[in-house]
């Protein structure tokens, strides 16, 4: 019933201009038919819940059967969200003050929340750190992120109004980034995002992606950035891509090397993730970011939707073209 519904829902909101003009730009690339494009969307959508975006994203019109069966799709990965997210506990991840209280331990910098009545305390805080991050309490995507300094006092009172009235009301110490990721890029703090499964108290990491900022102040891709993937020990092993499908094995502004890149301190990033995992239990799948700074591994924030990141076929080459159901599935037994 789970699966109809998902579909149903999908079938209702779909946008199908859009839907088109994406089976049209695969066409154009795989010299075949949009409208047989399309048909092969449908079928995918109904065997694999795989909507539109994931059939271009994981390259399905360049898989067989066998290989698309391996590949998490959205509607999968919402599955996997409601078998083991308790809705209850949502309220946790998505409000930032809630998520700073409750996972303090690990977030290794100071931080505090603008509520109107505080302004002598920001005016201190500002002062104290010359600059600080200031965010939205309930953003996402990097929405509202932003840098700003300490000025002058009279500045600050200034800077409170219009910070309440733009509901940046989280602000924190700027994390200082370890040397090695400043070499890659360091106008942005490049993060991980670092999956966990929790049951039956146990946690267990299952990936790691590494984002990685390009022009901007914030690494997500939704903003500018681009992402690539990280093995088990921490190093980088195909090229980044970035929301319009370009594809770097270097980063071209810093020119540093992206793959082959090695995260300082992985070990003790999944180490990390893997006890915040067990500070709320009732939500057992999470996409944890993290920072790496100069000692030591900081908890930036938490996913209760981790979304999904997996290999483009086309960058693992003569490797076999393999989704992470199976790795999923041997810890998690859903599909």
């Amino acid at each position: 019933m789970g699966k109809l519904n998902y579909l149903f829902k999908r079938i209702i909101q779909m946008d199908y201009k859009n839907m088109i003009k994406i089976a049209k730009s695969i066409g154009k690339k795989t010299k075949k038919n949009y409208i047989l494009i399309l048909f092969d969307m449908c079928r995918c959508g109904f065997k694999y819940q795989a909507g539109y975006y994931d059939y271009q994203e994981f390259e399905f019109y360049n898989l067989n059967k066998e290989q698309r069966k391996t590949y998490l799709t959205r509607g999968k990965n919402n599955e996997i969200v409601k078998r083991f997210n308790e809705k209850s506990k949502f309220h946790i991840f998505d409000n930032k003050d809630e998520f700073y209280k409750t996972f303090n331990t690990f977030l290794k910098r100071k931080w505090m929340v603008l509520d109107g009545s505080n302004l002598d305390e920001f005016t201190n805080f500002l002062a104290d750190n010359k600059q600080v991050i200031v965010k939205p309490v309930d953003g996402e995507g990097g929405k509202g992120v932003e840098k700003v300094e300490y000025k002058s006092r009279q500045d600050c009172e200034k800077l409170y109004k219009k910070l309440i009235d733009n509901n940046q009301t989280i602000v924190e110490q700027c994390i200082i980034q370890n040397k090695e990721l400043n070499k890659l890029y360091s106008k942005s703090v490049n993060s991980l995002r670092m999956f966990t499964f929790y049951k039956d108290g146990k946690a267990y990491f299952l990936q790691a992606i590494l984002k990685i900022g390009n022009g901007g102040v914030v690494d997500n891709f939704s903003s500018g950035g681009m992402y690539t993937y990280v093995d088990e020990n921490g190093y980088v092993y195909v090229e980044a891509i970035d929301r319009l499908d370009n594809i770097y094995a270097e980063h071209p502004i810093s020119k540093c090397p992206i793959v082959g890149f090695k995260v300082p301190m992985f070990k003790e990033a999944v180490e990390m993730v893997k006890e915040a995992a067990k500070v709320v239990p009732e939500i057992g799948y999470v996409g944890w970011d993290v920072a790496i700074g100069e000692n030591e591994p900081i908890l930036i924030e938490g996913n209760c939707f981790p979304g999904v990141f997996q290999v483009k076929p086309s960058l693992v080459k003569d490797k076999e073209k393999v989704g992470l159901i199976p790795k999923y599935n041997k810890i998690m037994h859903i599909f």
